[in-house]
């Protein structure tokens, strides 16, 4: 009989770098706990996997493992270094007794002999037969009982064999091995180098996987995506209920415009373009609250989004900065050569890691705003030209320090043109390469903002590729309730 296990929201944590499998089964408080099979469990947490793994190796070109180890002041590694002392000590004394005792270091050149084969390619017949004759452990038991083990030969073969199948990179820890005498730290040694050499292999495969991986993607990401659905009918319950809130805004905003113009058709819910509906819904993203679980079809790049929020976030302060300077003393400094870059310049490395629960953002402002001001004065001055008063510097400071404050006027208006600027981005052709016209007051930023648009777009339009006929289907039932439902389409909706 198939273990059952209720699986509730509150109990729901994020345990995945790029979500949890369990973030594809949203369940709400007013709803009861739905019950599904660990087995069903376990199918879409794999397809989960296998998708978020090959999204991140096909849009991450710097995506690779990496060798990690505990630190060694933790508890994990004192552990580690512990157990690993006493494995090696007691191999060392095995060794030195008289006869020598092998048993352990037979089974050490059994896995070793295991992982040198999984190095080999299809077809590597020679030098398979040659490893399994050499690192034979039948016979070297045979050998073990006359005392008759050549165990540094048998550690100089595994070097060589390792020399011949390991990464450039490697070869200074092959001539590190080649010059250990003693065996107990030549077999300790080679295993850690087994292990990088495990972790070369890796991102070998990773490398060469990328390619066909990314003229791939978009059917391979939709058939998992179909694969956990089937397996977890409620995939899509955060994802329909991030559209339905979309659809709402929009509805509210068609509502706004008909009441101020008499003549407007009253059956808004017809006209609603889905196209624009989805366009809002991935404005949305970018002011998200990522405490939030995210929609599902948008975990395998929640990361970037995430990434993607927080330099907007920061690039919206370098621009009302620049602009309620420029506001202030403008018209002194107006044909001072990059004047709006210098004030950019002293703001950027200020808010690095703003992001961070620890950062003191309004100790950043004021600091921006010390610097800005005595940066003002010594342009005014070097132009011969009076600096600003104490008022007139408390003023500006002022006003930089209430940047963070709610409904603060400059803030909205800055967050207002970001946010025309990614909408005029979303409704560009998807195969249209040039930018939208940057909003005034955005200028100081164009380089960043369009770098972060391009971002964000290439992040939106493939997202709509593999996940469009899923929310063509969710768009239908919300839009058309009378309409016949099915699986998802084959088509993908057009940008």
């Amino acid at each position: 009989m198939k273990q059952r296990i209720s699986l509730c929201v509150e109990h729901h944590q994020q345990l995945y770098p790029w979500g949890s499998p369990c973030a594809l089964l949203p369940f709400r408080k007013s709803s009861p706990p739905k019950v599904i099979t660990f087995d069903e469990l376990m199918a879409a947490a794999k397809n989960l996997t296998d998708l978020t793994l090959a999204h991140e190796i096909a849009v991450n070109a710097n995506f690779c493992i990496k060798h990690e180890d505990f630190p060694q002041n933790s508890f994990a590694g004192t552990v580690k270094q512990i157990v690993h002392k006493a494995f090696w000590d007691h191999l060392e004394s095995e060794l030195n007794e008289d006869p020598p005792e092998y048993e352990h270091a037979i089974k050490l050149f059994e896995e070793i002999k295991e992982i040198l084969l999984s190095f080999l390619t299809p077809g590597a017949n020679r030098i398979q037969n040659q490893i399994c004759e050499v690192l034979d452990t039948d016979l070297i038991r045979q050998q073990a009982e006359h005392n008759a083990v050549d165990i540094h030969g048998l550690a100089n073969y595994i070097i060589n064999t390792m020399g011949k199948l390991c990464a450039p990179i490697r070869d200074n820890d092959i001539k590190q091995l080649k010059a250990t005498d003693n065996i107990v730290e030549l077999l300790r040694q080679i295993f850690r180098v087994l292990d990088l050499m495990k972790v070369d292999m890796a991102n070998y495969t990773i490398q060469n996987l990328r390619p066909y991986l990314q003229r791939n993607l978009v059917d391979y990401e939709r058939t998992k995506f179909q694969e956990i659905l089937e397996e977890t009918p409620s995939a899509l319950d955060l994802t329909t209920e991030w559209i339905k809130e979309s659809i709402e805004d929009e509805l509210s905003s068609i509502s706004d415009e008909s009441s101020s113009s008499p003549g407007a058709d009253s059956s808004s819910k017809r006209i609603i373009s889905p196209t624009l509906v989805l366009n809002n819904g991935y404005l949305k993203l970018l002011q998200w609250d990522y405490r939030k679980t995210i929609p599902e079809t948008l975990i395998t790049d929640e990361v970037r989004l995430q990434e993607l929020r927080e330099k907007l976030n920061q690039l919206k302060i370098i621009a009302c900065v620049c602009l309620i300077t420029n506001n202030m003393v403008g018209a002194a400094i107006v044909d001072v050569p990059d004047f709006a870059d210098q004030l950019k310049r002293i703001s950027v490395p200020l808010l690095e890691g703003m992001n961070k629960k620890t950062f003191d953002l309004k100790e950043a402002l004021n600091a921006i705003g010390v610097q800005i001001c005595s940066k003002v004065n010594r342009s005014l001055a070097e132009r011969g030209l009076p600096t600003l008063n104490e008022e007139m510097q408390s003023n500006l400071m002022g006003q930089i320090a209430h940047i963070v404050e709610d409904n603060n006027p400059v803030s909205s208006l800055i967050d207002k043109r970001i946010q025309f600027f990614m909408r005029s981005l979303l409704a560009l052709p998807s195969f249209q390469k040039c930018m939208p016209t940057m909003p005034g007051g955005l200028s100081v930023i164009q380089t960043e903002m369009e770098f972060v648009g391009s971002q964000y777009a290439s992040i939106v339009n493939f997202n709509k590729q593999v996940y469009g006929p899923f929310y063509a289907n969710i768009l239908r039932k919300l839009l058309f309730p009378e309409a016949p439902m099915g699986k998802a389409e084959t088509e993908t909706p057009t940008n």
